[in-house]
């Protein structure tokens, strides 16, 4: 007797101090990560490009990969990483390229051996020069064009930026998103993190509009919106005092407590469109959440009005996916962080794509057949 006492005490011990994280019926997860398969991009100082800003022969993707944006195309799932070579040393600091990576299953990839954007000698250097491209959003038309949305860094002021490809590959760079709205207002602005809105249209995983325009979620300090005609141009939706809309902003004593930041393209369902977002814990004891670590990033998860898309209806209080493996929390970003920047719909789930700790690429998957809760929480 003594004995199966232990045994059940022993079985319940590592779930002691955890409250189980059942989702709301329209929040997307729980996600899980695929046994034994994370990560699944690592730095790889074999990959050697020639660089036209370096003039010369560099390990581009040497030091860190992280941050990936995914789409699909030929029945593959596609992966757009972030790559650093190792020219510096602290984030923000290299310079970064664009990769790509393909899966047949989503989980096993092969990669090309060069980036497929990069600091070129080309329109864009003002803004990518000596910096980079980083951290990319991913989104398909109909007719299977590619439109990316992602920062430009010239070690001054990051810019949100437009490129579309139609192989995923050749990238036609279009500049700020915002250059020419009201005036050129806001193209000077920092600005990162764009989230167009998509739907599911038989089986597929593409663009949508509303009352007529595409429409972004975008920011990082708050989330803001944005509205277009032709996915290269955007106009930022302004407030009744002339300034950003927030849609949503960090909340004092929870996980997103510093920065409510962008994930990967929005997503419109039956309930409305959600919106995967990245919420960083402040440093401060005082306004920060402390059942998470001081600095971490994990993510949420808001609803939104269909017709409305300014309107929230819903928010998660606590995170649905959280920085828990030891390469999550290891790394350029030791204090955890579980990025995520890739969303697709593949063969009936959903694959979830993420950087771990600003070093290694991570996947993870929902099945919408299977009931199942988000990372466990903290008491």
């Amino acid at each position: 007797m003594k004995k199966s006492i232990l045994l059940i005490s022993l079985a319940v011990l590592p779930f002691i101090g955890y409250s189980q994280n059942v989702l709301p019926d329209w929040a997307l997860g729980g996600f899980v990560r695929p046994e034994k398969a994370n990560p699944i991009i690592t730095p790889d100082p074999s990959s050697k490009f020639d660089c036209p800003m370096q003039g010369k022969t560099i390990g581009w993707e040497e030091s860190d990969v992280f941050n990936p944006a995914a789409t699909v195309k030929e029945d593959k799932i596609c992966i757009l990483y972030r790559a650093e070579d190792n020219s510096a040393t602290g984030i923000g600091k290299r310079t970064s390229r664009i990769g790509l990576a393909e899966s047949e299953d989503g989980i096993h990839v092969q990669r090309r051996s060069s980036p497929v954007m990069y600091p070129d000698k080309d329109n864009m250097k003002e803004y990518e020069w000596p910096g980079g491209c980083e951290d990319p959003r991913v989104a398909m038309t109909e007719d299977g064009l590619y439109v990316m949305a992602y920062t430009s860094w010239n070690r001054k002021v990051p810019r949100l930026c437009i490129a579309t490809s139609r192989d995923l590959i050749k990238w036609e760079k279009h500049g700020p998103a915002f250059a020419k709205a009201y005036n050129g207002r806001f193209k000077d602005m920092a600005c990162k993190s764009g989230s167009m809105v998509t739907k599911i249209e038989k089986g597929k995983q593409v663009l949508a509009k509303i009352d007529g325009k595409y429409f972004m979620y975008w920011g990082e300090h708050m989330v803001a919106a944005a509205t277009s005609e032709d996915l290269v141009n955007w106009t930022p939706v302004l407030d009744d005092k002339n300034e950003l809309a927030a849609v949503i902003k960090p909340r004092d004593r929870y996980f997103d407590s510093a920065l409510t930041e962008c994930g990967p393209p929005a997503v419109m369902t039956d309930k409305g469109i959600v919106l995967l977002y990245n919420g960083k814990n402040q440093t401060n004891d005082g306004k920060r959440d402390k059942r998470f670590t001081a600095g971490a990033y994990c993510a949420g998860q808001i609803l939104t009005d269909a017709r409305k898309p300014m309107k929230v209806l819903q928010r998660l209080d606590v995170p649905f996916f959280r920085p828990m493996a030891s390469f999550e929390k290891s790394g350029q970003y030791v204090d955890g962080t579980v990025f995520i920047e890739g969303l697709v719909f593949f063969k009936n789930k959903w694959f979830l794509y993420y950087g771990c700790a600003d070093s290694q690429v991570g996947v993870a998957v929902y099945d919408p057949a299977k009931k199942t809760p988000g990372d466990q929480i903290p008491n």
